[in-house]
């Protein structure tokens, strides 16, 4: 019994897959508000009661798309800010990170940018959810080093969101600019996280003289 329970749950992730990777490939050239279930299932080569099974419509298809996409790289980002609090390695090591994360999944990212701010609500608040959490998780990190004494937990979530931005933004001009053109994109994105983070460094002098005429 447990072997038949093992194989349908096997054949049931499959099938989950198949859905997820037939959109993907169909929203390549068009956006999910466009997307038929029918055509969803026919891409699949699954019945629509199949698609039911695990998906609510498209909508709840397109949040899980957005969770494969964004949720891997929680972890990987976290754990990079955890592993050196230097700052040059850091800026380095997450533009790294974010090309070959792009360059494996395009398809993922290319859907996240379109549909962020697209005409499916689920879709939209997943992301911004997901960004939220990612912000969340990157101010923590932060807070943990010596030189975010002082700094209020709003002004760390901002500075976890500027990180976070960054990276959306990098992510959509790396697909713009295609492998011929990532490192120029590259360069640029250093630059720039290089200045938030000269910025950062004289943040709290900035809050203290705020009064000052």
């Amino acid at each position: 019994m447990s072997h038949t329970v093992g194989v349908r749950q096997t054949q049931k992730l499959r099938t989950r897959q198949a859905l997820l990777d037939a959109a993907l490939d169909l929203l390549e050239h068009q956006s999910l508000s466009s997307l038929g279930l029918r055509e969803v299932t026919r891409a699949a080569g699954v019945t629509p009661t199949a698609f039911y099974r695990h998906f609510e419509d498209t909508a709840a298809l397109g949040v899980a798309l957005v969770e494969e996409a964004l949720g891997s790289l929680h972890g990987m980002i976290c754990a990079m800010l955890a592993e050196t609090e230097d700052s040059e390695e850091r800026l380095g090591r997450s533009i790294e990170l974010l090309m070959r994360h792009v360059g494996e999944q395009p398809a993922h990212f290319r859907f996240i940018a379109r549909e962020q701010h697209g005409g499916v609500g689920p879709v939209r608040e997943a992301i911004a959810a997901q960004l939220r959490r990612f912000a969340e998780e990157v101010a923590a990190a932060l807070a943990e080093e010596p030189r975010s004494r002082g700094w209020s937990d709003e002004d760390l979530l901002m500075l976890g969101g500027l990180h976070v931005d960054h990276m959306v933004i990098t992510a959509s001009a790396l697909l713009e600019a295609g492998p011929e053109g990532e490192r120029e994109v590259a360069e640029v994105a250093r630059r720039r996280l290089r200045l938030v983070t000269l910025g950062r460094l004289h943040w709290l002098d900035d809050a203290n003289g705020a009064d000052t005429p």
